[in-house]
């Protein structure tokens, strides 16, 4: 990236960063473009369905489905990580004209922020994407605009309930709910949609007034292919070679030459073959089920059925889970088809164990067997198997198979017609991986051996572990007071705190990094989020299975995010709507959000589609002049108001407050939600949790958690620990300030230091800047996080500053027991990617970089 010398220069009198861009006043985004319509290929050679596979190992997020044709391409459902999923797969998202959801909540639409981010930056010029929902989510496309550029481009189509989309509304007759809504119709493909509310007992439930409450039924029609064209027969009635056999040929009626009759299509053409039918069901409950049966526009489609001319369905697509593809009923119901092939792709237990993204799972494999102290296996699935649907005997007449990722369903051509595994992924076992390894680099194995050594010099004490202080492989520079460092980390078990980086890259997800998102683990005492980037559950999910994901996200304590930048916040809803799920039924409070305040319009918009059961807090108001004017003023209304204090009492119920119409966020509303977040952290045993304002975009921040004090054995007062995290910035005294004593600073290094001037252009860091950030304030341990896409494995560092610092890995867990041996493994890892220091990922990672930053 190129930057103009007056430019340049003016950011250099500015101290090192972007001005405009921190002040939000960067002219350099697209402008609105004139809106064009695709040009279509109505004869398409070919087109199919595709699973993508996005959640199937997790089992966080619906799958997508691709209806795929020349010239365009439908996507049905984005849940989280389709965006990374495409460019692991390497599918092009750029000719996306439409997006289906089957339902409008988190599970099938949690990536559409990330989808429409791509569109927006890869996308033809001047191009609109339609999406399609139950529902009026117009609002929530409206409020993404501040993260979104070019979101005017993004054109909101409503079918359910009342609607303030961009189209017409199409049905808002609850009495006519199931009945068959046309979508799309053109030369192409026809696209209806039949809804499904809740039933109970043949009543419908009018209580289900959220969008996440209904579902769809997509029905797919392909137009017939005309038959061939029979030139004799056009001969016999007059016609002369020309242009006319071409217009017969499209279906259009001509004037015989020779003579006074109309000649038709049929007259010269064979039978027509009936173009193909799909079907796509979500039905996630028995009582949506019930709608399906009774709906009237489905009967055309039964192979059962008495009318004569009955459509052919050629395949069903099942998003449905298993407990109701598995029921008697809608098994028989799917025999209804006749010969059609069923695909089940709600989530199947046979796919857990195969990874989806699978250059992530291949390099999490190399790097636990380096080093698993840092980069433990990835979670053991501890579900049980359940009883297999397909040993049912009504599944056993009907065409039935799983979904497996990137199976096809050929549509086009017609003598294709039919299922293709042939692209399915080989799964490649860990052995297979540590043998390519070995193969490829036959001194890691020594390596192994060594890293292992590093942990020798270990004292057990009781349940604890002492750091031997003085360590003579690790030179601390002299200004560090290594003595309150170590003493601060003196006894610390592998109980009391766990960092744990679930994704380390910037601006949007690739192949071997997902974006931000930082786990503090607190084992018993619950754990808190540090931004939540798209995909952040499935991350989870990876690092401590199904069953230990659903813990931590029950154990959360607080989520904070720093800034509004979408590869940092986009994950939170799936998070949060988990979180309910697990949570119903039980007492609890709601969870604590801190975020900028742009982030709660955001958030607003996505509690009108499904309740998020959370608490929102201005970051503003979390800093620690602010906090101590906060409780300063409190005490005092305390005393002269007599505020009842069992407002906060431990386990009461505390409603979001935008459930109340209230819109700013002052004061008077933060003093119940600041009280309930210090009860909350104090529990988890933190001190505090305290913003601090950095240089990067309107209302960026930096975090820091301090641990509370402990007292030893000989009643002494241990110092509490002190992480510090610096969200995205430049270098700027806030962060030095904030991070003085820090035991751990997690800070950005998104640019290697050859490109300063592009760090500085878009308000980032430089590897040695952060180091530097670090040192001056005597932080103990430096992590490295956030690179640029362009380091996909590891980015370009100088080793030689490098003696109290650590590169982020995906899944890294920086357990506090280990934190004097984390410098001395960077070599090591250095080793792994010897042979890939630099590798450019440019035809996989897509130009969105660049806007997305």
């Amino acid at each position: 990236m190129k930057i103009d010398d007056d430019v340049a220069e003016s950011q250099k009198k500015l101290g090192g960063f972007n001005k405009k861009r921190a002040e939000g006043k960067d002219k350099s985004r697209p402008k609105d473009l004139k809106l064009k319509v695709r040009r279509l290929n109505p004869v398409n050679t070919i087109s199919y369905l595709q699973i993508l596979g996005t959640g199937m190992d997790t089992q966080d997020t619906s799958p997508s489905v691709l209806l795929f044709f020349d010239k365009q391409r439908f996507i049905f459902n984005a849940g989280e990580g389709l965006q990374r999923f495409c460019t692991e797969h390497k599918i092009k998202l750029s000719k996306i004209d439409h997006i289906f959801l089957s339902r409008v909540c988190s599970e099938t639409a949690g990536g559409l922020p990330g989808l429409l981010l791509t569109l927006a930056g890869t996308g033809e010029e001047g191009m609109s994407v339609n999406v399609w929902g139950p529902s009026d989510f117009k609002y929530l496309v409206d409020a993404m605009e501040s993260f979104i550029p070019n979101a005017a481009m993004v054109h909101t189509r409503c079918f359910g309930q009342s609607s303030k989309s961009d189209g017409v509304l199409l049905n808002n007759n609850p009495e006519k709910i199931n009945d068959q809504i046309k979508l799309v119709d053109d030369e192409v493909v026809k696209i209806s949609a039949v809804l499904l509310r809740p039933e109970t007992g043949g009543v419908k439930d009018e209580s289900a007034t959220k969008s996440s409450d209904i579902s769809v039924l997509y029905i797919c029609e392909l137009p017939e292919i005309r038959g061939k064209f029979d030139p004799e027969k056009a001969k016999a009635l007059g016609l002369r070679p020309g242009p006319k056999y071409r217009e017969l040929q499209e279906g259009i009626s001509v004037k015989s030459d020779l003579k006074d009759i109309m000649i038709h299509p049929d007259d010269v053409l064979g039978p027509s073959v009936p173009g193909p039918i799909v079907l796509l069901v979500d039905c996630p409950t028995l009582s949506h089920f019930e709608e399906i049966l009774h709906s009237r526009s489905l009967e055309n489609y039964y192979a059962d059925t008495e009318e004569e001319k009955h459509k052919i369905v050629n395949c069903v697509i099942h998003l449905s889970p298993s407990l109701v593809v598995n029921s008697g009923d809608y098994q028989k119901w799917m025999l209804r088809f006749g010969g059609a092939q069923h695909i089940i792709a709600g989530h199947q237990m046979k796919n857990i164990e195969i990874p989806i993204l699978q250059s992530s799972a291949r390099l999490a494999a190399r790097l636990n067997y380096l080093c698993p102290q840092f980069f433990p296996a990835p979670g053991f699935w501890s579900l049980q198997q359940p009883n297999c649907s397909n040993d049912s005997n009504n599944l056993k007449l009907c065409k039935t198979v799983s979904a497996e990722n990137l199976l096809k369903f050929h549509l086009r051509p017609y003598a294709q017609l039919g299922l293709d595994k042939s692209g399915i992924p080989v799964k490649a076992g860990p052995t297979e991986i540590i043998n390519d390894l070995i193969s490829e680099i036959p001194e890691i194995s020594d390596a192994v051996k060594q890293v292992s050594e590093l942990w020798e010099g270990e004292e057990d004490a009781g349940d604890g572990v002492t750091v031997i202080e003085g360590d003579k492989n690790i030179n601390e520079e002299p200004w560090i007071n290594q003595n309150v460092v170590s003493r601060c980390l003196e006894n610390i078990t592998r109980e009391s705190v766990e960092i744990v980086l679930l994704g380390t890259g910037s601006s949007q997800p690739s192949k071997y990094r997902n974006v931000s998102s930082v786990f503090i683990n607190l084992f018993s005492k619950g754990s808190l989020l540090l931004d939540c980037g798209e995909g952040t559950l499935g991350q989870l999910k990876r690092r401590f299975g199904i069953q230990g994901a659903d813990n931590a996200v029950k154990g959360l304590k607080c989520i904070w995010i720093s800034h509004i930048h979408a590869d940092h916040h986009t994950g939170l809803a799936r998070i949060l709507t988990l979180r309910r799920d697990l949570l119903k039924g039980l007492p609890h409070e709601p969870l604590i959000v801190i975020g900028p305040r742009q982030l709660k319009r955001f958030l607003d918009a996505y509690e009108r589609l499904e309740d998020l059961d959370m608490q929102f807090l201005d970051c503003r108001h979390t800093t620690q002049d602010s906090l101590a004017s906060f409780e300063s003023n409190y005490n005092n209304q305390l005393n002269e108001n007599k505020i009842e204090s069992s407002l906060f009492s431990k386990g009461s119920q505390m409603q979001s407050h935008w459930k109340r119409g209230i819109i700013s966020v002052d004061s008077s509303v933060s003093y119940p939600t600041i009280k309930n977040l210090k009860n909350v952290i104090s529990e988890a045993g933190l001190e505090n949790v305290i913003s601090f304002p950095v240089v990067h975009c309107p209302q960026a921040f930096g975090v820091v958690l301090k641990g509370m004090d402990r007292v030893d054995k000989n009643g002494e007062i241990i110092p509490g620990w002190k992480i510090v995290y610096s969200g995205d910035t430049r270098p700027c005294p806030e962060l030095v300030e904030a991070s003085r004593g820090a035991t751990v600073l997690i800070h950005e290094a998104t640019f290697e230091d050859a490109l300063v001037e592009e760090a500085i252009a878009r308000n980032h860091s430089t590897t040695a800047e952060a180091i530097e950030m670090g040192n001056s304030a005597g932080a103990y341990r430096i992590v490295l996080t956030h690179f640029s896409q362009r380091y996909p494995k590891i980015p370009v560092f100088d080793e030689s500053y490098m003696h109290k610092t650590c590169i982020a890995f995906d899944m890294m867990s920086i357990n506090f027991a280990d934190l004097h041996v984390l410098p001395r493994v960077l070599p090591y890892l250095k080793l792994l990617f010897k042979n890939e220091m630099i590798d450019d990922e440019s035809d996989d990672v897509e130009d969105a970089v660049t806007i997305a930053a």
